[in-house]
């Protein structure tokens, strides 16, 4: 759910009393993964309003996927939209934005170990310790602050200037004591929290709705704008990518796009030097580049790719196609010198992914 239009707002905010999954349970099958090694998560987003978002297990060793496992290890649906995913100290959070829960899962066997109820639309969460996390929301001017080894929420960081209906809070990165979170559903911000008082305390201006942000091996923030679209009351320009200074948390270098295209998904390499982003085709760029690439690292196949990931161990692309939206998706597998390594189908609109 990257981009939500006016009347899919309305929609969610009429229907959201209504919304939550109904949690029944079946049959559930046996998985333990541990002796796989490493492997990929595919959080499958799932039609909304329609329930139907899964999660994909594939191990790149054997080249081998398991489709709907948190289905199959719980014996219940994981909800409608499942937005992201992290691990942490070997538990998997799934964050499955319309049922407002984030499921907490054994990365080995897949099995629930808690849940986190009561949220309005989450979007990402980021360990701050142990005992605190942030989770951001889309339709609401709140980060709520959890406690996860007890699956509680314990507080909420009020967001300046953002309305309940319309804004969101987005992607999180750390730099010290401070945690910086693009705002993105109307809105053109770079915010600011200082983790020790659960605060906003600066925020920076960029373009019309930055859509990801990731960290360099510079301590750089990198963002794109999506530039907002033709009639939209919020303004329509073209997009861009930034670089900020998380240390002055100025703006070093604006790349600006062509109005029409869509940049989205920025990642980076495990040396955190390269950048990798979608619009069509998939591009990679140096971090100390000073002009945006000419030619794409992979080139558009007349498809429609939604989804990033580079592999932190191999430097693998890994490229998400949700197709028509509707049918199974397809995971395209590179390796870092573009040389196709393997494809395989996962759920409905594969979105995003966490490695083990």
């Amino acid at each position: 759910m990257k981009r939500i239009s006016i009347w899919m707002i309305i929609m969610c905010l009429i229907l959201l009393p209504t919304s939550c999954m109904e949690w029944d349970y079946g049959l559930v099958e046996d998985f333990d993964v541990s002796a796989s090694g490493r492997g990929l998560f595919v959080c499958n987003e799932g039609n909304f309003q329609y329930g139907n978002a899964t999660l994909s297990y594939y191990d790149p060793a054997a080249r081998t996927v398991e489709n709907e496992v948190f289905y199959r290890a719980n014996g219940m649906k994981l909800g409608d939209v499942a937005q992201s995913m992290v691990i942490r100290d070997g538990i998997g959070w799934v964050v499955v934005n319309n049922s407002h829960v984030i499921f907490a899962i054994d990365i080995n066997t897949f099995k629930e170990v808690g849940r986190i109820t009561n949220l309005t639309s989450p979007r990402y969460i980021h360990f701050v310790s142990d005992e605190k996390a942030y989770v951001t929301q889309i339709w609401d001017n709140r980060i709520f602050i959890i406690n996860p080894k007890r699956y509680e929420i314990t507080g909420y960081i009020q967001v300046p200037g953002m309305e309940m209906e319309s804004g969101s809070t987005e992607q999180m990165v750390q730099y010290g004591k401070y945690v910086y979170v693009n705002c993105w559903s109307y809105q053109n911000r770079i915010i600011k929290i200082d983790t020790e008082t659960d605060r906003v305390v600066d925020e920076l201006i960029v373009g019309i709705q930055p859509t990801s942000l990731v960290m360099d091996k510079n301590h750089k923030l990198w963002t794109v704008t999506d530039g907002g679209y033709e009639g939209s009351p919020y303004g329509h320009e073209v997009p861009s990518l930034y670089r900020i200074d998380a240390e002055t948390f100025q703006v070093e270098r604006q790349f600006k796009f062509n109005f029409g295209d869509a940049p989205s998904e920025v990642q980076l390499n495990a040396d955190r030097d390269k950048l990798y982003w979608l619009n069509d085709d998939v591009w990679e760029m140096d971090v100390e580049a000073k002009e945006l690439p000419t030619r794409p690292f992979l080139p558009y196949q007349g498809t429609l790719y939604y989804g990033l990931s580079i592999c932190p161990h191999t430097g693998d692309v890994y490229v998400a196609d949700a197709i028509d939206y509707v049918q199974q998706g397809m995971v395209y597998r590179y390796s870092r010198d573009r040389e196709p390594i393997d494809s395989f189908y996962v759920g409905i609109i594969p979105g995003s992914f966490c490695w083990k």
